[in-house]
């Protein structure tokens, strides 16, 4: 199924929202709970299953939104439809501070593999299915697990990502990079895992003990802030039930917490 041409607007900068220009008959397809706002005229409908294959069967679609809540995304995907006339718009927001990258999947081959939460919408036609790693020390200690989102078609598709976004282009050069800062890559890149390396590096080096390693001819996007890390330092200098934390951040508060059970 060929995908929407659809026109976008990218709003904001460091918590942005795309706001997507649709023709009468045109639909965007986004996660369900995405949509910030729609002018009259266009209709929504949660539908299992993104629309790419218009003969697919009940059993078939049921089997996709099952592949879908195993990668702990909603059961159904929600479409946006323009049902008037003229040219009206939605918009839509990431549910975190980050940066939303447009990518034109005509233009890189017409698929990508990213986090399995980092797809915000797209044109129908879009194809969102889940890839499970196949590489067991990707699986394990890939920061994503075993499974990913595997994005394919030909029209525009939108993702984001925590903090700002880096696009680059390898060409048989190898990069590393800490393995919850990746947020995409197109095909052509073969991603793996690396134990870093040395025992102090390791312990005491800051950056983990593995880092993900992507190689091959393709575009790769990076994220300077995973929210998981965002997360992390929310927790650790929240202030625990019965009190302010002591030491928080320091190897004493640390291990007082261990000596407490925490």
């Amino acid at each position: 199924m060929q995908c929407h041409e659809i026109d976008y607007e990218i709003i904001g900068h460091s918590m942005q929202m795309v706001e997507i220009e649709l023709d009468p008959g045109e639909t965007v397809i986004a996660e369900a709970g995405a949509m910030n706002y729609m002018e009259e005229g266009i209709s929504f409908e949660a539908k299992m299953g993104d629309g790419s294959e218009v003969n697919q069967g009940f059993m078939s679609k049921l089997f996709s939104a099952g592949k879908r809540m195993i990668s702990g995304e909603s059961l159904f995907m929600t479409h946006f439809t323009h049902c008037g006339q003229g040219k009206k718009r939605v918009a839509f927001a990431a549910p975190f501070p980050g940066s939303i990258v447009p990518i034109n999947m005509a233009e890189i081959g017409g698929e990508i593999t990213c986090q399995k939460d980092s797809f915000l919408c797209a044109a129908l036609g879009t194809k969102i299915d889940i890839a499970f790693n196949r590489k067991l020390g990707s699986g394990f200690f890939g920061g994503e697990g075993f499974i990913l989102e595997h994005l394919q078609g030909d029209g525009m598709a939108f993702i984001h990502a925590g903090g700002t976004v880096i696009e680059k282009e390898l060409n048989g050069e190898t990069l590393r990079l800490d393995t919850g800062c990746l947020v995409a890559f197109s095909s052509g890149i073969d991603y793996d895992i690396e134990m870093t390396k040395g025992l102090k590096s390791m312990f005491f080096g800051g950056e983990g003990l593995f880092m993900a390693t992507l190689r091959g001819h393709g575009k790769v996007w990076i994220q300077s802030l995973p929210f998981s890390r965002l997360a992390d330092r929310i927790i650790e200098h929240a202030p625990k039930v019965g009190g302010s934390r002591q030491g928080e951040g320091s190897v004493l508060g640390s291990i007082g917490d261990m000596v407490s059970g925490d």
